[in-house]
């Protein structure tokens, strides 16, 4: 029986990993819980789970629930409680789903910890990769990635491969270059020149998955992908040259490896998050997820098609920050989150969201983070530089970069 701490048990991977965990109860116990806004979920989860911790982001939230939860739950509260929950001597396995930057911390303090740690909060490696790599190593993590394409990869690998230990993705013999697969997102065929009025509601209908906001709007945008390149070269150890961009528009191949004899290894499976949740939770065995079996004839064909980069410029804004490497990737991180939340409110139209990152990162001056303070004070310029830009845009200014 291992002890289980999901970091953001109230989206959508959250959800999904106590789905799973539900159809093993020989296996696998919810020590803690957290969720930030969808506090009757959490209430929910706690009464069908029974975790020993709950962790919510203030203590007026923790009024609110209290009177809810079972007996025997305890709260904690702010990103104190998260590390703890995260650290925990009863938890083996910690899912990092938090979405955005928030999730640095508390993840980190699972590497530091020793758990076995299933990464679906990206930020946490665009934001320090370096630093976090160093902490699986020096700590003996063990670090199991959770985006479809990332876990793609490492299937896709040879077995004895594991990331952030020595004689990773990139030195790995007969590996020639990694293929990152991405839907298009809702805007795929859609004018360019249409773009510029589309509404939130439009670019969180993604057309396979089900997803939160954000991340939803990052995949119309695609810096969703652009992220993940950024992830994959930390987690594979392998440079931005090395990592190709292809749209699947059925999101059936979820990721591939090509190798120097001409073999392209793929891992296929209908779109559902639980597929990699369940690969990641049993490493190195298997289990049963929930997700029914792929039928092949039923498809009929799977396209592929290279990316349009004027249709999706965070792409190459993407790339630019991978090459770039040092703080660029985490100011790529913040000034995307900024923008995007501005766009969900409705402040900003959606191409804005490219042209005020784009903004950013022509004033940006890449330092190498030393630590982590080095790193969320990087986080935090670009945010301020960010909202600066938002001040200056209007909704009838389209087509300015920056704004």
């Amino acid at each position: 029986m291992q002890g289980l701490s999901i970091l953001g048990s109230t989206g959508s991977i959250g959800v999904s990993t106590l789905d799973v965990a539900a159809r093993h109860p020989d296996k696998y116990r919810v020590v803690a819980l957290s969720g930030y806004s969808r506090l009757d979920v959490l209430v929910e989860q706690c009464r069908r789970f029974q975790p020993a911790y709950v962790v919510v982001p203030r203590r007026e939230a923790a009024a609110i629930i209290q009177p809810q939860l079972p007996e025997g739950v305890d709260i904690l509260v702010g990103a104190e409680g998260l590390s703890a929950m995260a650290s925990h001597d009863d938890v083996d396995i910690v899912m990092a789903a938090i979405v955005g930057a928030a999730g640095l911390v508390p993840t980190l303090a699972a590497v530091r910890a020793s758990k076995k740690v299933l990464l679906a909060n990206k930020e946490a490696l665009v934001m320090a990769g370096p630093l976090f790599m160093e902490a699986v190593r020096v700590h003996g993590a063990t670090l199991l990635p959770i985006d479809s394409e990332h876990n793609a990869i490492f299937q896709c690998l040879p077995p004895s491969f594991v990331c952030g230990q020595q004689g990773a993705a990139g030195s790995t013999p007969g590996v020639r270059k990694l293929l990152l697969s991405g839907s298009g997102g809702p805007f795929r065929d859609t004018p360019v020149k249409h773009l510029s009025g589309v509404t939130p509601d439009q670019a969180c209908a993604h057309p396979n998955w089900q997803m939160g906001r954000k991340i939803s709007v990052d995949s119309a945008t695609m810096m969703n992908k652009g992220l993940e390149l950024i992830e994959a070269c930390w987690l594979f150890d392998v440079p931005e040259s090395g990592i190709e961009i292809v749209i699947h528009p059925q999101s059936i191949v979820h990721s591939l490896v090509e190798y120097t004899d001409g073999s392209v290894l793929a891992q296929l499976g209908n779109p559902d998050m639980r597929t990699p949740i369940a690969h990641a939770l049993a490493w190195p065995q298997r289990i049963e997820s929930g997700v029914a079996g792929l039928d092949l004839p039923a498809l009929g064909s799977l396209q592929f098609e290279a990316p349009d980069m004027q249709r999706f410029p965070c792409l190459g804004l993407a790339r630019a920050a991978a090459k770039a490497l040092g703080d660029a990737p985490a100011a790529l991180n913040a000034a995307n989150e900024v923008a995007v939340a501005a766009f969900l409110d409705e402040r900003i139209p959606f191409t804005n969201i490219a042209e005020i990152v784009d903004g950013v990162m022509q004033a940006w001056s890449t330092n190498e983070p030393a630590c982590l303070e080095a790193v969320q004070e990087a986080d935090a310029r670009a945010r301020a530089m960010a909202i600066n830009l938002l001040g200056r845009c209007s909704a009838d200014r389209l087509g300015a970069s920056p704004c």
